[in-house]
């Protein structure tokens, strides 16, 4: 999970600031050479660190803050502000033209997960309405067109290529002509990667950029090659000019160190970044957002946009009609886990939850794979016949057995599963007595 390690250990910091009642200087600077410490291991860019414990310093000896009524408090709000400042400050949306239609030209090294995120954020796009189209311009990297077909046919989006044979000068020239033709909004140009940064890709790409006069040179980066993305969205800045940065598998980079180091070295914003395979995982960047994550304060917004985007919200209204009457069933609790999984892994979207930060959540789920608890309470009620996940009260010993053996489990895992329905319908019981005489919809789907 992408800043796992720093958000640990800032949390530990935290923790002994917090458990003091007044602070002093020297307090503050101790805490401060820890943070220090864990931005470096995170790899983030030491002149970064450096001018960011001077700044937060700084702010945090001031007079404001320690004879403050909660000085622990404020030094992690202080920290907070200076996080949120160096990722960008606010969220950096796409642009689009006044003529469309309006091109976006992907660029990066091979292998940093250009032409899946080119597909992502085409299905993204035409989610919203638009008309998206794909274009590919590499030739050179084998089976580079067929992936990007395969990438356009799982979201539905059409992909424009002239073979290997024709310049991807050429084919791009091709592909506006034809958008124009055909309608379409929006332009995605997958172009060729390399290995590393030479002279002969950068011409490749000036020459196509001359010829499409792209609204956004978007550059997209691995997360998990740490200071080198840095150095590589410098190199393309530099030699191309790059109006956002897509970074991609932040998910399994637990250092984090390229997403707090690539706005302040390039000056150029992360538009979005990539959380995991499925195209919801390609998430526009909000630098709020991600320094309230780290600092193990939850994401709400984050956990409700994940909520909107994968389940049915009319099912959501039948299934608080349900909760509301009492007539919750294990069907129900099934369809409910079903569409939980949709939204990604269990552990991080625990940890959008404020309060179950990094440190919480190992205790809290010590030993136990929340991927895999699932799998097996999926297999227990699909073992059961319709009448008894409807009125599981008639699930006798010679029942159990039968649903046990069906699925390969023990009659103590079915008597736990059931044991864990009847303690959920108690705590919607409570819920819905606490609601009664208040109109609307029951908290999380407000």
């Amino acid at each position: 999970m992408a800043f796992e390690n720093l958000s640990a250990k800032l949390q530990e910091v935290f923790k002994q600031l917090r458990g003091k009642g007044v602070l002093t200087e020297d307090d503050v600077k101790a805490a401060m050479r820890e943070v220090k410490i864990a931005l470096l291991e995170a790899d983030v860019n030491f002149k970064i660190v450096k001018d960011f414990i001077k700044t937060v310093t700084e702010r945090a000896v001031g007079v404001e803050v320690l004879q403050g009524l909660n000085p622990g408090q404020q030094v992690i709000k202080i920290v907070n502000d200076e996080l949120i400042s160096l990722m960008g400050s606010t969220q950096s949306r796409l642009t689009y033209s006044n003529r469309p239609p309006t091109v976006y030209m992907m660029v990066g090294l091979q292998g940093a997960g250009k032409t899946t995120s080119s597909g992502k954020l085409a299905g993204q796009l035409r989610k919203q309405g638009r008309n998206p189209l794909l274009v590919a311009c590499d030739i050179y990297r084998p089976a580079a067109i067929k992936q990007l077909q395969v990438v356009g046919k799982n979201y539905g989006i059409p992909v424009f290529e002239m073979g290997t044979e024709v310049s991807p000068v050429e084919i791009s020239k091709k592909a506006l002509e034809y958008a124009a033709e055909q309608h379409h909004d929006v332009v995605l140009i997958d172009t060729a990667g390399r290995l590393h940064i030479n002279e002969e890709l950068m011409q490749e790409l000036l020459d196509i950029k001359a010829t499409v006069r792209p609204q956004e040179v978007l550059l997209v980066v691995d997360a998990m090659t740490g200071q080198d993305a840095v150095t590589v969205a410098g190199s393309f800045d530099s030699q191309l000019g790059v109006d956002g940065i897509i970074m991609t598998k932040l998910d399994g980079d637990a250092r984090g160190g390229a997403a707090l180091s690539v706005r302040s070295v390039t000056n150029k914003p992360i538009k979005y970044i990539g959380m995991g395979e499925k195209m919801e995982d390609l998430e526009p960047f909000y630098p709020d957002r991600m320094a309230s994550r780290i600092l193990g304060m939850g994401d709400v917004l984050s956990l409700i946009d994940k909520v909107q985007q994968n389940i049915d919200e009319q099912e959501a209204m039948e299934m608080q009609k349900k909760m509301r009457s009492n007539e919750f069933t294990l069907e129900d609790f099934l369809s409910q886990m079903q569409q939980i999984k949709k939204m990604g892994p269990l552990k991080d979207l625990m940890g959008m939850i404020p309060g179950m930060n990094g440190l919480n959540l190992e205790k809290a789920m010590e030993g136990v794979d929340p991927a895999k608890e699932m799998v097996k309470v999926e297999a227990i009620i699909q073992s059961m016949t319709k009448e008894e996940r409807s009125n599981p009260s008639i699930l006798n010993g010679p029942r159990k057995k039968r649903i046990a053996n069906g699925c390969g489990r023990t009659i103590a895992d079915v008597n736990r599963l059931l044991k864990q329905f009847e303690e959920m319908k108690k705590m919607m019981k409570q819920m819905n007595n606490m609601q009664k005489g208040k109109k609307g919809k029951l908290p999380f789907f407000r």
